[in-house]
């Protein structure tokens, strides 16, 4: 089956304690049914210190549930994604405006 959130989607937080935010995804796990995305779900993570690395305490972004993200169409609103076919193609395409992605 298509993928209907890919690498480098602008997306929102539907629920859990990041709702409402939006970012980027960076990472997609299909097998998972996760995503990582940008400033979103993220933790505190103690790594030591190395000759590439200062070490400390980091922030890194973790994985979320694919069901918990929906997709932003050109107007900043959440959307569910469609398929069609135009001409010989798949494209992806936003419930709200109908516009291809």
């Amino acid at each position: 089956m298509a993928a209907k959130l890919k690498k480098g989607d602008k997306v929102v937080v539907l629920t859990g304690k990041d709702k409402g935010k939006q970012g980027e995804i960076t990472a997609v796990a299909p097998k998972d049914n996760k995503a990582v995305v940008e400033g979103v779900n993220t933790a505190i993570r103690h790594t030591k210190q190395s000759q590439a690395s200062q070490g400390g305490r980091l922030a890194k972004a973790m994985p979320i549930d694919l069901s918990n993200l929906a997709l932003l169409d050109k107007n900043g609103k959440a959307t569910r994604v469609g398929f069609r076919m135009e001409g010989d193609k798949k494209v992806r395409f936003a419930k709200t405006t109908g516009e291809a992605i």
